[in-house]
């Protein structure tokens, strides 16, 4: 295993995009290394200049921030490379999480290697490792599927993850958890082990376990709230 390395504030190198990854919540949770990138590049990309201006301001770090999102990430693609190619150093940061995982940063980075525009990813917060970790199922191997498609290809990815072998992670919003529940039910089996993981490293964080049925029982009657990362058994899970 490769030792550790003494930190260093050394300069970073230029024509360079970096992926930061942003607290999931708690404004703690971001590295020293990452404040340093931060405060080092030449812009920052944010998904919402609005969101990462809280976290930005917390460290005081003063940068020029260009908006980089779901809508827009195609039209600007062509000038941030170009701005990369010119020997700009960018950081890429969204409203939380890595960037890439569920959130903007795939097309950025495809067209960078593409170009052999240095690409580098800091390690750091993501929402669905600490969901793993405390649901109590097995975490020696896991998929992460994201989202489930809301409507097309929705019955047909039910279906194929109901045989999956390993434990599975999924993100979902709020006002779908019940149904998504319900639905899992029917398809994996209402006796299947789960871990719904809510507001992670929040104030009001709360990891409920139990069988899909009776997760999809309790969210009923008490609707959830916030951001969600729901953990399921393999078929050979217990509860």
């Amino acid at each position: 295993m490769e030792q550790h390395k003494e930190t260093n504030n050394a300069p970073i190198a230029t024509g360079k995009l970096f992926l930061v990854p942003s607290p999931i919540g708690n404004l703690g949770d971001i590295t020293y290394r990452a404040i340093h990138i931060l405060q080092a590049a030449d812009a920052i990309l944010c998904e919402d200049t609005r969101t990462s201006g809280v976290l930005l301001r917390h460290y005081q770090i003063q940068k020029p921030l260009t908006p980089y999102h779901l809508h827009n990430e195609h039209k600007v693609l062509g000038y941030l490379c170009e701005r990369l190619q010119r020997g700009e150093t960018l950081a890429l940061i969204t409203d939380a999480g890595t960037p890439g995982i569920s959130d903007p940063g795939f097309l950025l980075v495809r067209e960078c290697a593409r170009l052999g525009i240095p690409v580098e990813c800091l390690p750091g917060a993501t929402a669905f490792v600490p969901a793993l970790v405390q649901s109590g199922l097995p975490a020696d191997a896991f998929v992460f599927e994201g989202f489930l498609p809301v409507k097309k290809g929705r019955q047909t990815a039910m279906k194929r993850l109901a045989e999956e072998e390993r434990t599975l992670i999924l993100y979902e919003s709020p006002h779908r958890l019940v149904k998504t529940l319900t639905e899992l039910c029917d398809y994996f089996g209402a006796e299947r082990a789960a871990a719904v993981c809510r507001e992670l490293t929040k104030m009001f964080e709360e990891t409920r376990r139990g069988t899909l049925a009776e997760l999809a029982l309790h969210y009923q009657k008490h609707p959830a709230k916030g951001e969600i990362v729901l953990v399921i058994g393999s078929r050979k899970a217990k509860t």
